[in-house]
């Protein structure tokens, strides 16, 4: 199923969604009008308080699709169409305000609706120099602006709501529409539509919204085709499926989480309404944080989902702990800012216990010992661990829509992942078990490695491994000489060659350590023998008679050296009970 197609089937599952031609915008400002056109009233339509007040969506005629050009919208508009006003330069605010009057005179001309004529009288008699004047205020432009008589006013009843103006809207949208082809979405005649509706709300786009789909440039065209002719889809089709989508970007939609730089939807199609909502709210789990920091009811659901989760995550399959969900089809669409267009990141779609699936081999793959404070961190934590100091703003572009997308699909990890790690790592010193586990997660998926172990592996061979065990050694060694509270340890200033180029760096390894041996010997001599037997353990693990300090290692290697430290490092902090006797494997 395309991108459109299940968005516009999603249509129809909206529990209040607009009829075709209306969209929910966000309004800011009532004018109410008495029937000779004055104004008798203003009306502050947002909700909120001072600075956190905020515009309230309305029904209202969809608007137009604005590019460079100037074209107003249908008995609604930003004060700068409507009224002639702004808050800025407002270069061609006159030009807008122009063309807002002429189109509203050309087109409710011949109404005999009160509510529309007194519009019409509104529109010749102001002037925007009476926007100085009460009851007008000056934090009020650039909001958009409905109109009501004000006998309606009270009963919230608009003049965009009256039948007239519902019935003049319909026959000037049909009058707009193209001709009739076959859809591409549905299948079935219609006009086509020439502009798709804007998308709004993908995190780094343009405010006033952005192209899922657009041909603009010659390059973009077919056999002399305009437009929305080179694919068709209808006019109904078009509003559905982005009817859907502004819907589900919205903030408190439930359908949108943010990964990296991508704005994630995701939607299920069930034919049990209880399954896909089920579905969906799960879903986000995932990924993102689950928050229990809320009123009683909601912090009550949101633990019966970690809990819920808890399970999956454990192994239990899908089939088991919620029977219902498995052949929920699912649908996941990651967004991403491109100009004036969206970049599509990812999609997936298919069952919802294929993708349950997958998640569990994800946890599966990360899975490292000692664990992270966090053992199920949201996917976000992780790719912070691959940026310049740990900030979001600084993970690598398509990163994030590359590992989402592989994880859903459960393929291998982009190897994009394995570089940016690798050189986080050699610029900070810093392995955790979070990196640990994106390293391990990297050899188990893209180098089918059987070396990369969860926890501590005394008998791996690997030379990345056990150089990296060695490397913890010394390191363990140097503080045991020189006490914890050392400016600087050999991590910190030889960790980036020692695992890219171990034989630069190791002989002069082995001399500094020999001196901090002898000094451990004069302090602790019994603790100098049981260091001295565990560099002696890994030694005896390098191949015979092969140099067991290489020229260089491969990136694979070097992830092996990683996670090679990072449990041999862990192992000195384990009490003697915990710690793995030689010879013992941990699986």
């Amino acid at each position: 199923m395309t991108i459109l197609s299940a968005l516009a089937r999603a249509y129809d599952r909206l529990p209040d969604a607009p009829p075709f031609g209306y969209s929910s915008e966000k309004i800011g400002v009532v004018v109410g009008l008495n029937e000779d056109g004055s104004v008798a009233g203003v009306t502050d339509w947002r909700e909120g308080e001072g600075r956190r007040a905020w515009p309230r969506p309305m029904l209202v005629p969809q608007p137009v699709k604005r590019t460079a050009g100037i074209a107003p919208n249908f008995l609604w508009d930003k004060t700068s169409y409507v009224l002639g006003v702004t808050a800025g330069e407002g270069r061609r605010t006159a030009d807008e305000h122009r063309a807002f009057v002429e189109r509203h005179l050309a087109d409710l001309g011949e109404s005999d609706d009160p509510g529309l004529r007194a519009f019409l009288s509104f529109l010749t008699t102001w002037s925007p120099e009476r926007f100085q004047a009460s009851p007008w205020q000056d934090d009020m432009k650039d909001r958009n602006v409905v109109f009501a008589l004000e006998s309606d006013r009270r009963a919230n009843i608009f003049l965009h709501d009256r039948p007239a103006a519902r019935a003049l809207w319909e026959r000037l949208s049909s009058r707009q529409s193209g001709r009739e082809q076959i859809c591409l979405v549905c299948g079935e005649p219609g006009a086509v539509a020439r502009l798709h509706p804007s998308i709004k709300g993908v995190r780094g786009a343009q405010s006033s919204g952005a192209a899922l789909v657009s041909f603009n440039l010659d390059a973009f065209t077919s056999y002399g085709h305009e437009q929305g002719d080179n694919a068709p889809v209808s006019e109904a089709a078009a509003f559905a499926y982005a009817t859907a989508l502004n819907r589900f970007l919205e903030r408190d939609s439930g359908h949108r989480i943010q990964i990296g730089d991508a704005s994630t939807v995701f939607w299920a199609d069930a034919s049990e309404a209880g399954a896909a909502e089920a579905a969906e709210t799960m879903f986000p789990a995932l990924f993102d944080t689950v928050d229990e920091e809320r009123e009683a009811d909601e912090k009550i659901g949101a633990r019966r989902i970690r809990e819920r989760l808890e399970r999956i995550r454990k192994g239990v399959p899908l089939e088991e702990a919620e029977p219902d969900l498995g052949k929920v089809r699912f649908h996941v669409l990651g967004l991403a800012p491109n100009a004036a267009r969206l970049s599509i990141r990812f999609f997936h779609s298919g069952s919802f216990g294929e993708l349950m699936r997958h998640h569990q081999q994800f946890v599966s793959d990360m899975r490292v010992e000692p664990p992270p404070r966090d053992p199920f961190p949201p996917l976000w934590r992780y790719l912070r661990e691959t940026a310049v100091l740990g900030k979001g703003e600084n993970v690598t572009p398509n990163l994030a829509g590359e590992w989402m997308r592989s994880i859903l699909s459960g393929t291998h990890y982009p190897l994009t992942l394995l570089s940016s790690v690798l050189t986080r790592i050699r610029a900070d010193g810093e392995i955790n078990a979070l990196r640990a586990g994106i390293l391990k997660a990297l050899l188990i998926r893209n180098f089918k490695s059987r070396e990369a172990p969860v926890a501590l592996d005394p008998t791996n061979r690997n030379k990345g491994y056990l150089l990296g065990r060695l490397f913890a050694v010394y390191e363990h060694i140097q503080i045991a000489a020189l006490g914890s509270k050392v400016n600087a340890t050999i991590k910190d200033k030889f960790y980036g060659s020692a695992s890219a180029q171990p034989r630069k760096v190791f002989h002069l390894l082995e001399g500094g350590s020999a001196n901090h041996l002898s000094k451990v010997g004069k302090q602790k001599p019994g603790y100098k023998v049981v260091l001295e037997k565990q560099v002696g353990a890994i030694m005896e693990l390098m191949s015979p008679g092969a140099d067991p300090f290489p020229a260089s290692l491969s990136a694979e290697d070097q992830a092996l050296f990683g996670l090679g430290y990072h449990h041999q490092r862990n192992e000195f902090f384990k009490k003697p009970a915990e710690a793995a006797s030689p010879g013992e494997t941990s699986a």
